[in-house]
Parts: C-alpha cells; structure tokens; sequence
C-alpha cells in the first residue's frame, strides 16, 4: 500500500511538475494517499451546487423504436424540455460497453511514464491527448480529473496512433454506437422537418467524432472540488457510458420559475446518457437545448465515463439550418466556423453555458 502524504501549497513537494509535467495526474496524488486537498483544486463556493433530491432526467426504453412512434417521440420531447436523457435497451451490446470500461481501467494503471507519452508536450499527433483538469492554464482552481481525448480521423490512423492498451475496445465501442446515433439524429431531425440528411448535413450534424476516457480517483476532500466544473458541450450530440459509481449531475428548471438546481443522473446498468450540446441547440435555432452539467468529486471510489462527442467538421460552419429559417423562423445565432466555437470554448475554464453567447445575435 502506497504511504500516506500530506500535500498542502506550502510544501516544498512541486504538484504541477509531478501531476501535469510527470503525467501523474490527479490519479497519482491520490495513489499516494494524501489526507488533504492540495489547495490548487479547492473550488470557490459559487463553484458547487445545490442538488434536488428524488429529480432526474428521463429514462427511454428503445425496445420498440422500429414498431412504437412514441418512442422517437420521448426522444424529441426530452431533447427540447430537459437536453438529457438515458437510453436502456438501445442495442450497443453490453459485453461492448463492458470492454470499453476495462480498456479505460487499462489505460489508467499504466505507469506514468506510459501515459505521458501521449501528454501535449510528447504526443506525436494533436489526435491524441493525456491530459489533468480541463485547461490548467486558464482555471483558478483545477479539476480532480484525469483524461485521454481522441479525435477520430480513420481506423488506419487510430491503428498508428491510439494506445495499444485500449484502441481495439474504443473503436469497437465508436463503430457500434454509430447505428444508435444515425436513428436519433434522423428522429431529431424529422421533428424539425427536414426530412432528409443529404451529405451537407451529415457533415454538419456528425462529421467528426472525439472520445474521452475520463478518470476521476478517490477524492481526500470531495465537498472542496469537482471532478468537471459547470459547462454544456460543443457537440452536436454526446453519448455518455457511466460506470455504476455515478457522480453526473444536471441543471434543471433553470429560467422557468420554479427550483432551480441540479439533479444526479444515477447509472443503469448497460444505460447510454444522451445529452444534446450547443452545435445541435444552434443549428436548431434553439428547439433543441444543451444544458449545464457537472461532476463531483467522490470520497470512496474511483469512477470512470467514457463520452463520445459527435460535432460538426472543424472546417463547417453552423447556424440555423436553412429549413427553419425558410419556416419563417427568426434566426437566434450567426453562422460560425465550428473550429473557432471550439477554439473559444477550450481557451477559458468552464464557465456554465456562456459559449453559446458566443453565437448569439445580439437583440
């Protein structure tokens, strides 16, 4: 068993070189057994929630997608009202998201020299990413989370590049959810009228994918941080696997006058968590919304969650889709190259939904 330390700001211990510039991460400060949290990760308190108990977010069974129109239904209904949800019985098999779990276990108990490898500094490709906290350059207080980012180009690419010790169940966990995405994106979409997606909207609706591996250790002080701080994503959709610890929580009623707070989503085995991001909510001239969310930290255990981002290409541009606007609808956002919605959204710390401002067109 790994001695106990204490690390506090005082020490003369260098917690940037030995989390981010070593690759220990936060994984490796917690291995070491430290009673307290160093004060680099201790959050302001307009940082942490209020949580709603007995409130979540729906829970839709795909059993019947093919024969029950309600079913697309509920999917369209959940995207407007709540931007969450949680598919069960949704066809990526459970010996799938079983394997993409271990591989993420995998990765994770490498040495820290092994995962280094892929850190900003040594990584031969912008494609892969190790990586602590969200943007430690930009953040007041950095976040209890370890992380491995990969853009997909190709197979051929992710065969060269990707680590060994998870590539084949990523990728094997990518390509079967990609049925689960095509039927959802056609429901979404065909409550928007539009009818058909032709090549154009393809590209602009999931033309490009990233997953993260996400590691949050065993907290000293879990009330003091977060694991993930207040944001919406960028995406146009994610697809989030859980393990059964759970720690997500999301914003809800926020604006319609009743308790504002947040609700755990709380893991289902062989679940999927879908949830819409601010691509979808612009291209969808605000039908569709991306909501605040956020992780704690956990005092007992290690957790794992496994988010695939599906986005437009970097080089598209969204705004609202020309059908709506045609509809006679009153555009709420510009148009907007997607990579610098990105690039604006990675050079701050999370700060709730204030990127989608970003887009707006000013009243």
């Amino acid at each position: 068993m790994a001695p106990t330390m204490a690390v506090s700001s005082a020490d003369p211990f260098d917690l940037t070189d030995f989390v981010i510039n070593k690759g220990n991460g936060v994984k490796g400060l917690s291995d070491l057994g430290i009673k307290s949290l160093p004060s680099q990760y201790i959050q302001p308190q307009e940082a942490l929630i209020n949580i709603i108990p007995q409130q979540s977010i729906p829970v839709i069974d795909m059993s019947n997608w093919e024969t029950d129109p309600k079913v697309a239904e509920s999917v369209c209904e959940a995207a407007q009202q709540f931007g969450f949800f949680q598919l069960v019985n949704h066809g990526v098999p459970l010996e799938v998201l079983d394997g993409v779990k271990d591989a993420t276990h995998r990765f994770f108990g490498l040495p820290a020299e092994e995962k280094r490898k892929y850190s900003k500094e040594l990584s031969s490709t912008n494609s892969v990413r190790f990586g602590t906290s969200f943007s430690p350059d930009a953040e007041k207080a950095l976040e209890w989370k370890d992380y491995l980012s990969l853009f997909y180009v190709s197979e051929e690419e992710a065969f060269a590049l990707w680590p060994n010790a998870c590539r084949d169940e990523v990728l094997e966990y990518m390509k079967r959810s990609q049925i689960l995405c095509r039927k959802l994106m056609s429901a979404l979409m065909e409550n928007l009228n539009v009818k058909e997606i032709d090549e154009t909207k393809e590209s602009l609706l999931m033309g490009s994918k990233r997953i993260n591996l996400n590691y949050y250790p065993r907290c000293p002080n879990p009330n003091l941080t977060v694991g993930v701080g207040r944001h919406s994503d960028v995406s146009s959709l994610t697809f989030l696997l859980q393990d059964e610890i759970g720690g997500l929580y999301v914003r809800v009623n926020e604006g319609k006058g009743e308790e504002d707070g947040w609700v755990h989503v709380p893991p289902i085995e062989g679940s999927l968590v879908i949830n819409v991001g601010d691509a979808l909510q612009i291209l969808s001239n605000g039908r569709y919304r991306s909501v605040e969310h956020c992780v704690i930290a956990s005092g007992s255990k290690n957790r794992i969650s496994i988010p695939i981002f599906v986005n437009p290409k970097p080089s598209d541009v969204i705004g609202p889709l020309p059908e709506l606007i045609a509809a006679g609808e009153k555009p709420k956002y510009k148009d907007i190259l997607y990579s610098d919605y990105v690039k604006h959204f990675f050079r701050k710390a999370h700060d709730g939904k204030k990127t989608v401002a970003f887009a707006e067109i000013s009243s």
